[in-house]
Formats: C-alpha cells, structure tokens, sequence
C-alpha cells in the first residue's frame, strides 16, 4: 500500500513540484494551500506524513502542527523559509519531528520523507513485535506498547520523538550514542542531517526526567562524542 503525504504549503510553483516528485517516488498525494484546510484533509484521510509549511494564511504552520500532534502521532515535517534558530525550536516544540529551511535541495526533500517513513514504520512493526517490551531504570519506565512513560508513578506527556528518543538511549543505556547514529536510529537519516535536532530533544527529556536538568544524572553528555543514557 503506498504511503499518504499531505503538503501543506501556500507556493503553488513549489506545492506543484513537490507533488510532481513525491508522486514519482510512488507516494499518494494530498495538498492543502492553508491551515484550516490542512487540517480537515489530516482528520479525513489520516496521511503517513505531513509536510507543512511555517508561514501559511490564516491559521499558521505552528498552530497546524500544535492541532495534529494532540490528535495524532503523525510524522511532520516543518518547512520554514527563515534561517531563524528560534521558528526551528518553536516547530520542533509544538510537535514537528524536523525542519527543513527553504531553499532546500529536492533530492533532499525526498530523502528526509524515505528517512521519517521508513523509520515510522519500523517503530510500528517493533511495537507489534513480541519484543516489545517495557523498559525500566529505577523509577522512570518507557512502555513502547502503550506509548506510555512514567516517573515516580506519575505519567509524562511526551513527543513521539522524545518518546522514540528515550526509548532508544534506554534499550542502549550505558552504550556511547554519537549524534548521527541517534538521527539514523530515531530519525531515521542514514545522511547528514542537523544534529541540532537531537541537542534540542535530549535537552526537553532532561527536563522532564532528571531532577537537576542542570546536572544529569540519567542522560549524560560524553563531550565530543554524543550521549549516553546512565542507570
């Protein structure tokens, strides 16, 4: 069954090309040129992959992404026209998985949607499995099953890729992580992507899971190499 992928962007010349090349690669594709529609056709046909737009009319890319990810754990990824650090962080913080900054390279823009794909699908069928068990460090558990991590017997609220991410450095505790094998495994990148992308996302779970985000004691930085989940 091919994959769904929901463009979501108000540049009719890049939308016409960017569907031109997704449906080459074999992917069904939806467009929507603003926000309110964009989230209609979502509910409608529950797309594999949105790729959405920042700057859009009326509803905006942030408002968009924050209404899907209470909804769904769809993949998203942000395109966003400013070189801006701050538009990357506010997107990945309502809920994108990444960003792209236009202009971009289509061969990239390819790549990223097989990467997030790919990788959406591997989680999938890892949950499925009968492997997929619980993991524990003290009083913190992450269960792939149910999606579900708790702390001190209280839940967390996580992002699918925070929860993907601590998953990882769980099942792999005490190894060294660089930050490109951590975007190939959680990410699904087997290229060079932004390895900001991981630094922003270890920083979100140390708030949520250490006592002195400050001072990790669970998620430890191994300087010059990567990360290391600690217990």
């Amino acid at each position: 069954m091919m994959a769904r992928v929901l463009v979501v962007d108000d540049e009719a010349t890049l939308v016409d090309t960017i569907r031109y090349n997704l449906r080459r690669e074999g992917y069904e594709v939806q467009v929507a040129g603003e926000g309110n529609e964009a989230i209609r056709l979502a509910r409608a046909s529950s797309p594999d992959l949105v790729v959405l737009d920042l700057m859009l009319p009326g509803l905006d890319g942030l408002e968009v992404c924050r209404q899907l990810r209470r909804e769904s754990t769809v993949p998203i990824l942000m395109l966003t026209a400013k070189d801006d650090e701050v538009d990357k962080i506010v997107g990945l913080e309502v809920g994108a998985d990444d960003y792209m900054t236009k202009p971009f390279s289509m061969r990239e823009l390819l790549a990223r949607v097989r990467a997030m794909l790919r990788r959406s699908r591997m989680a999938q069928q890892a949950t499925e499995a009968d492997g997929a068990q619980a993991v524990r460090s003290g009083d913190l558990e992450a269960d792939p099953l149910q999606r579900r991590v708790v702390l001190r017997e209280k839940s967390l609220q996580l992002k699918p890729k925070e929860f993907d991410l601590l998953v990882y450095l769980m099942q792999q505790r005490g190894r060294v992580l660089t930050r490109d094998q951590l975007l190939e495994k959680v990410w699904g990148y087997t290229f060079g992507g932004d390895t900001r992308t991981v630094d922003v996302h270890i920083r979100w779970l140390r708030e949520k899971i250490e006592e002195d985000p400050g001072t990790p004691r669970r998620l430890e930085t191994v300087r010059g190499v990567g990360y290391r989940f600690v217990g």
